[in-house]
């Protein structure tokens, strides 16, 4: 792949009028005789995102040449899963803000966000029926089950404060990156290409969500909150030992170490400006970011095999401005 991606143009902006279409058809999908479901489920995905798991599936069957209207309707059930996820995840950490506003949890309760995010999900599974592949079923079922192992393990780890690298890019692997891989293989499946492709297509999509999640982690540390849309230190209030305080506590005196995994076995936030001055003196996250380039590179050079044209032009480019992602 030789095409050359234009910086100053977003590498979504390819696809712009094929995500209206997704959004089309979540509207239709999200149609309920139970106005609660309908209700909680346009308030997060009103609230947006980048979208980016639909995005790679779209932008993956336009670099292989599928253009089949099944793009939409699996584009759709990969948000949905995601938006799922989120609702559930946000219950579990507790939070209150997600994308500059309250969490869905926050302005409608827990058990309701538990149970329209398990009706996401079942729709999904509805609509990815509907392709009628079996192998479409696999990849997607495989997901959501790797997706749902790393929440556990994710779960298990908090407060963990021994957990090295290798155990955190495991987490990260399963809960964030497995939809990404899951949704740049799907665009290989509809576009019928061979297992070589297809296989190029996965590693694509996992080493970007490995670098997509990496880099957030950072932001953690090195973001504004409003520019993130989430409450700074909420990774540590939650007791997660993400890469840049795995790496502080590599890098730091004895002092810092200890109050960095003090922080960490308690949750507690209280030292926050302490805690982001040692990440920032450490190190860390320049430890950390280059982690995610090793990661981005990875996935430009997956793309080798894929035909050049302009979608896998904005491939190349997504992977490429993942780096300097700000929020």
């Amino acid at each position: 792949m030789t095409s050359t991606p234009n910086p100053a143009i977003s590498p979504l902006a390819l696809i712009a009028d094929d995500m209206r279409a997704v959004d089309h058809v979540i509207a239709q999908r999200l149609t309920t005789s139970v106005p609660l479901i309908g209700q909680i489920s346009h308030y997060i995905i009103a609230a947006g995102g980048k979208r980016l798991r639909p995005a790679l599936l779209l932008l993956v069957c336009g670099a292989l040449g599928y253009q089949g209207k099944q793009r939409f309707n699996l584009a759709a059930v990969v948000e949905l899963i995601h938006t799922a996820t989120l609702l559930h995840d946000d219950v579990v950490d507790e939070s209150t803000m997600r994308r500059g506003r309250a969490t869905a949890n926050e302005n409608f309760g827990n058990p309701a966000s538990v149970l329209v995010g398990d009706f996401l999900h079942t729709r999904s599974f509805q609509m990815m029926v509907e392709a009628g592949s079996m192998r479409i079923m696999e990849i997607l079922s495989e997901a959501t089950n790797v997706i749902a192992e790393g929440e556990v393990q994710q779960l298990i780890n908090m407060h963990d404060a021994s957990l090295d690298e290798a155990g955190y890019l495991r987490v990260i692997r399963s809960k964030t990156a497995k939809l990404f891989e899951a949704s740049a293989q799907l665009g290989a499946i509809l576009a019928g290409s061979s297992p070589t492709v297809e296989a190029a297509c996965a590693t694509y999509g996992q080493a970007l969500g490995t670098a997509f999640q990496i880099i957030d982690d950072v932001l953690d540390y090195d973001g504004e909150a409003v520019e993130m849309g989430k409450n700074i230190g909420d990774d540590l209030r939650e007791g997660k030992s993400t890469l840049p305080l795995i790496a502080a506590m590599q890098r730091g005196t004895p002092e810092q170490a200890a109050m960095v995994r003090h922080a960490i076995e308690q949750g507690s936030t209280e030292s926050l400006e302490t805690i982001v001055s040692i990440v920032k003196e450490t190190g860390a996250l320049e430890v950390a970011r280059t982690a995610a380039h090793a990661e981005a590179q990875r996935a430009i050079a997956a793309l080798d095999c894929i035909p050049s044209n302009m979608h896998s032009a904005s491939l190349l480019q997504l992977a490429a401005q993942l780096l300097s992602r700000r929020t």
